[in-house]
């Protein structure tokens, strides 16, 4: 007859381990009651005794049988669980000559996201602007099998090595219609034809399942190429790609560098240390209650406080534009830029003093020495997040009504020197649906 009341359980039942996250873990269970004792009592059957709490180590037992006569107090557990140190496993990352693979040039023909950007599109891209962004990112095609015609979506870290690689499908209209990892794409390809997967596919699964797959950004591989240039930081891979075929691709250091984390729950501190010294954007997808606006917001203020040589801005760009059905389907940068002509977003105010010119097809007349600076018909808000500052305003208006506008929002700048500085940084944008120009504060 076994004297312990708390036994670990002999079933076959595991819980998740509270330390390496593994479905491996055996709980204690109370003999008398048939019921499992607190989540942080049991052992992992990983093998090597990384993680043990035993109920009757911390006083949990005699706890139990003290509150019978009426002496117990509010049980907290002042021992720690027995956790061995574990070495870091040695990084395997995706094979680099099966990467190489998916860049094949004969592929592109066959990849529906690609064909689509110069093809299917409403506002078809330059094929010029594609291949660049090809190259920038690395994209690939899945050349056969089920995921014939898929984009790859490598993840490339700052050092070169490729974590992993997301594959797509899309339908003619650039929406995802699938998505996997070209790692189990080629492990059930193989499979199918029963054969044997070679070894660094077998040592990639492994190592991936324990310590994750998505460990750096989407784009990170050019920070190392761009050390400058402020960065647009957004959910999902399809949106930078969308972000630098509008907003223009990286040709001087004032550029933004687009990136992705991954998925909503991927914005973390670990992805964002990269990032030191850098300016930041973040964009966050809409959301109906504005919940991830909020969550990132809050992220990016205690990532600027971890990371004190970077700048973080949260930008509301998105959730000024978006309309109700927007937020209701949790729509991203991506899907806001699609609705208009890409070439809106590319032309720019020319340097002074050149003139007529134009904001995206809005004219913009010169003050004449004789013209009275009228007070601004602009309406205009400040983004008290990123000091960005959007002006609202009519199709027509002239230069000393944009200097105007300006000098209402920072009185203590000279406006015509930050209107010519916006204008040669390529810091100011016109979005025709809204009629607003969008300013980016550095």
């Amino acid at each position: 007859m076994n004297d312990y009341r708390y036994l670990l359980d002999k079933s076959s039942r595991k819980f998740v381990c509270p330390d390496c996250n593994r479905k491996r873990f055996v709980k204690y269970i109370d003999t008398e009651t048939g019921l499992y004792l607190p989540d942080q009592y049991g052992r992992c059957d990983k093998g090597d005794g990384h993680y043990f709490l035993n109920p009757y180590s911390d006083g949990y037992a005699r706890n139990v049988e003290e509150q019978k006569t009426g002496n117990a107090t509010n049980f907290i557990s002042s021992s720690r669980p027995h956790r061995k140190p574990q070495p870091q496993p040695e990084p395997v990352y995706f094979d680099f000559e099966t990467f190489k693979k998916t860049l094949q040039p004969e592929r592109y023909k066959k990849n529906t996201f690609i064909q689509n950007l110069l093809h299917k599109v409403a506002h078809p891209f330059n094929a010029k602007d594609v291949t660049k962004v090809i190259e920038l990112y690395r994209l690939g095609t899945v050349a056969k099998g089920d995921w014939m015609g898929a984009i790859t979506l490598p993840y490339i870290d700052i050092r070169d090595n490729v974590r992993t690689i997301q594959v797509k499908r899309f339908d003619n209209e650039n929406h995802t219609t699938r998505t996997g990892k070209l790692d189990k794409v080629i492990l059930s390809g193989l499979k199918m034809e029963n054969r044997t997967p070679p070894g660094w596919l077998t040592s990639y699964i492994e190592y991936g399942d324990s310590q994750g797959y998505f460990t750096c950004l989407f784009g990170e591989h050019l920070l190392s190429r761009y050390p400058k240039n402020p960065v647009a930081l957004v959910e999902a891979p399809k949106t930078a790609i969308y972000g630098t075929l509008y907003i223009g691709l990286p040709k001087t250091d004032k550029d933004l560098l687009w990136l992705a984390v991954y998925n909503k729950s991927s914005f973390s501190f670990e992805k964002t240390k990269v990032l030191d010294t850098r300016n930041v954007i973040v964009f966050p997808d809409l959301s109906e209650d504005g919940s991830t606006f909020k969550e990132w917001d809050t992220k990016a203020k205690e990532y600027q406080k971890k990371i004190p040589k970077a700048r973080f801005y949260t930008s509301d760009f998105l959730e000024q534009l978006a309309t109700k059905e927007d937020r209701a389907a949790g729509s991203d940068l991506a899907d806001i830029l699609i609705k208009n002509d890409w070439r809106k977003y590319r032309k720019n105010i020319r340097k002074e003093p050149q003139a007529p010119t134009s904001i995206e097809g809005t004219r913009i007349t010169e003050a004449t020495s004789s013209s009275t600076v009228e007070k601004s018909v602009f309406s205009h808000r400040v983004n008290e997040n990123d000091g960005s500052f959007k002006l609202e305003a009519h199709k027509d208006y002239t230069r000393a009504q944009i200097l105007q506008a300006i000098a209402d929002i920072q009185p203590e700048k000279d406006s015509k020197a930050l209107l010519a500085e916006m204008i040669s940084d390529n810091r100011l944008h016109w979005c025709s649906t809204t009629e607003v120009i969008y300013y980016i504060p550095f």
